[in-house]
C-alpha cells in the first residue's frame, strides 16, 4: 500500500531545511504522497529512507519508452482516473500494422502509406506513432530482413510480433538500435523473450487471459532483469478488453498493486473496419498505453488521432490561439473583417470556411483565455470593450479602409453595442461557421 504523509515525514531528516525547494519536511513528506515531488529533491535523506521510499514514491504505472529520438513513444506514468481530476499525461500510442509476407511491391507500397498518415487539425499536426511489424510468415530471415527495412524506411517507433523467440531475435538484431517493442512473451517463451529483451535494452510486453496471469508473470519477468513491461489481456471480447484495462488501471492505482502498475497494450480483435475504428476510440478513452489496427486507410485514423487528441489535453486550460488579428489569403484593404475567440477549435474551423469562401479576408482572434464564443460571452469575457480593445491593439483602422465588421451570429445581441462602441458598422454573419462561405459571397464584393 501507498505510505501516507505522516508515514512519510518519520523517514525524513527533519531539519526544515528548505533545500526541497519546500517550506517545511513535512508540505515535502505530503507532497511526496500525492506523486508531487521525486525524493531526489532531498539531498540529505538517508540511504535506509530512500530503499524505504524509493518504491512508496514511484509512480503507480511505470513510465515505458519505446523508439528513440523525437519520435520517441513513452507510456504509462499516469496517475488519476478520470480526466477531469487532473489530466492524462502520455497519449496513446497509435499503431499500425503491416505483415512479412507481402511481397515487396505490396510492403513498400503499405510503408509509404502508413508515412503519410499524418493531418492537420486546430493548427496541429497529428499522425499516428507506431508500425507493427507481424510474423505472418513464420521465417525468421524473412521477418529480420522486413524489421531491416522498416528501420531504414519509416520515422516511426517499432512493435516487432512473432511467438518465437528465435525469429524475433534475429528481427531485434536489425534494428535493436531503435528500441522496438518486443511482442509475443507468454506463458510459455517468456523467459527467452525476457531474455533477448534484457540484452538488447529493449521494452517487452506480456501476453495472459487473465489478469491474474498477468501479475505471476510481471513478477517472473522482474526477476530475470527487465523492467519496462507493457500488459496485453488476450481476448475476442471489446467489453472484456475494456474491463481487463480499467480493472489494471484501478489495481495500480487505488490499491498500489506493484504487479499491475504497468501500461497496457490492445489489438483490435476481427472486426469489420468501422467495429474497429470504434472499439480503438473506446481503448484510447479507457485506458489502453497503445492502440494497434489493422486500419490503414485515412477515414479510419483520423478519427483515431482527433478522439486522441481531445482526450490528451488538459480540461483545466483550453487549447487556444495567440489572440491577434489574421490573414487568411491575399488581403487588402477593401478585404472582410470577422472577429471570434481565441479558443483553437472555434478560430480553425472559422479560418477553414473562410479559405472555403475564397475570399480573403481578415480574422480578429479576441484573447478569452481559449473559450468558445458562447461560453466566452457568457462568462463576460467577450463584450463590446473587449471586442473594441482588440480592435485597437490589432490597429485595424489602418489595414482597411472599410468599417464594417461581421459579428457571430450566435453574439448578434451584442452587435449594436459593439456598434456604438467602435463606430464600425455591424454585420451579423451566420450562427455556424459553415454558412461563412455563402455569407460572404452574398454579402461581400
Amino acid at each position: 500500500m501507498a505510505l501516507t504523509g505522516l508515514e512519510i515525514f518519520k523517514l525524513l531528516p527533519k531539519t526544515n531545511c528548505k533545500k526541497c525547494g519546500r517550506a517545511t519536511c513535512l508540505a515535502f513528506a505530503m507532497q511526496l504522497a500525492q506523486k508531487k515531488a521525486e525524493l531526489s529533491d532531498c539531498p540529505d535523506v538517508s540511504d535506509e529512507a530512500k530503499g524505504i521510499l524509493g518504491a512508496a514514491s514511484a509512480p503507480p504505472i511505470k513510465l515505458v519508452s519505446i523508439g528513440t529520438g523525437d519520435k520517441q513513444v513513452s507510456i504509462g506514468e499516469e496517475n488519476v482516473l478520470f480526466r477531469h481530476d487532473e489530466k492524462f499525461y502520455n497519449p496513446t500510442g497509435v499503431a499500425v500494422t503491416i505483415s512479412d509476407d507481402l511481397d515487396d511491391e505490396a510492403f513498400n507500397e503499405k510503408v509509404n502509406k502508413i508515412n503519410n498518415l499524418k493531418f492537420v487539425r486546430v493548427g496541429t499536426e497529428i499522425e499516428i506513432d507506431l508500425i507493427a511489424l507481424l510474423n505472418k510468415s513464420g521465417d525468421a530471415s524473412k521477418f529480420a530482413n522486413r524489421a531491416k527495412q522498416l528501420s531504414e524506411n519509416t520515422h516511426l517507433s517499432l512493435i516487432l510480433e512473432s511467438k518465437s523467440a528465435d525469429n524475433m531475435k534475429a528481427a531485434v538484431e536489425t534494428c535493436s538500435d531503435k528500441k522496438p517493442l518486443i511482442y509475443g512473451a507468454n506463458a510459455e517463451n517468456w523467459e527467452a523473450m525476457a531474455s533477448i529483451a534484457k540484452e538488447k535494452s529493449c521494452p517487452m510486453t506480456i501476453s495472459a487471459s487473465t489478469l491474474e496471469d498477468l501479475a505471476d508473470l510481471t513478477e517472473k519477468i522482474k526477476g530475470a532483469g527487465v523492467t519496462d513491461i507493457v500488459l496485453n489481456q488476450v481476448s475476442e471480447s471489446t467489453k472484456e478488453v475494456l474491463q481487463g484495462l480499467t480493472k489494471i488501471r484501478r489495481a495500480a492505482l487505488k490499491k498500489a498493486f506493484r504487479q499491475l502498475g504497468f501500461p497496457a497494450i490492445t489489438y483490435m480483435p476481427n472486426l469489420e473496419p468501422a467495429q474497429e475504428v470504434a472499439s480503438a476510440g473506446i481503448f484510447i478513452a479507457k485506458y489502453a498505453g497503445i492502440v494497434v489496427v489493422d486500419a490503414c486507410e485515412p477515414w479510419q485514423i483520423m478519427p483515431l488521432l482527433t478522439v486522441r487528441q481531445n482526450i490528451f489535453t488538459d480540461p483545466q486550460k483550453p487549447v487556444q490561439v495567440e489572440p491577434k488579428l489574421y490573414e487568411v489569403g491575399q488581403v487588402d484593404e477593401n478585404s472582410p473583417v470577422l472577429f471570434t475567440t481565441n479558443f483553437s477549435l472555434t478560430y480553425y474551423t472559422v479560418e477553414g470556411e473562410v479559405e472555403a469562401s475564397r475570399i480573403p479576408a481578415y480574422i480578429l482572434a479576441v484573447g478569452t483565455d481559449g473559450t468558445s464564443v458562447l461560453t466566452a460571452y457568457s462568462g463576460d469575457k467577450l463584450n463590446e470593450d473587449v471586442i473594441a480593445k482588440a480592435m485597437a491593439d490589432a490597429n485595424i483602422e489602418e489595414k482597411v479602409k472599410h468599417k464594417k465588421l461581421i459579428v457571430p451570429g450566435l453574439v448578434a445581441i451584442l452587435s449594436a453595442k459593439i456598434q456604438e462602441k467602435t463606430k464600425w458598422e455591424t454585420l451579423v454573419g451566420p450562427k455556424e461557421a459553415s454558412g461563412l462561405p455563402t455569407f460572404l459571397k452574398t454579402n461581400w464584393n
